[in-house]
């Protein structure tokens, strides 16, 4: 756990950017006003995530999930978000899906051009062991021409 209770409270650059695009241009918030609003968002974290932890220790389980956030919002009756949520979750998931399937496509595209090295460090190698095969047989007959005359 935290070892301050300002250790608990969220950046406020985050803080500050997020008001920023909630109000409209030209809207001024006080420097008293955007820690107030912090603190808050602090506290609402806090609860939703001692409300969600509730969740997964009913279900016997240490690791929070989305699902878990989703019936602690219910719960704190927050219902008009969970709709939102949902929303924001898929968007999440299908990035991240899409990541998964370009990082799988990397992953594929490396282990080809890998093969692809192997099999032509494959062929140089074999084609100089045949050159080397051929090498000795070149120098016996060239040793049994000289043999003979």
């Amino acid at each position: 756990m935290a070892e301050r209770p300002e250790d608990l409270n969220l950046p406020n650059a985050v803080i500050t950017r997020i008001i920023k695009e909630a109000l409209p241009d030209g809207v001024n918030v006080s420097k008293e006003a955007r820690r107030a609003i912090s603190q808050a968002a602090s506290v609402f974290v806090l609860y939703a995530t001692s409300c969600a932890n509730n969740f997964a220790m009913k279900a016997k389980r240490k690791t929070l999930n989305a699902g878990d956030v989703l019936a602690a919002m219910e719960e704190m009756e927050f219902e008009r978000f969970l709709e939102p949520l949902r929303e924001a979750l898929d968007v999440y998931k299908k990035g991240q899906k899409g990541k998964k399937e370009v990082s799988e496509q990397k992953r594929k595209d490396k282990e080809k051009k890998t093969d692809s090295e192997n099999d032509k460090s494959r062929e140089e190698e074999e084609e100089e062991e045949e050159r080397m095969e051929e090498e000795p047989e070149a120098e016996n007959e060239a040793e049994e021409d000289e043999v003979e005359n």
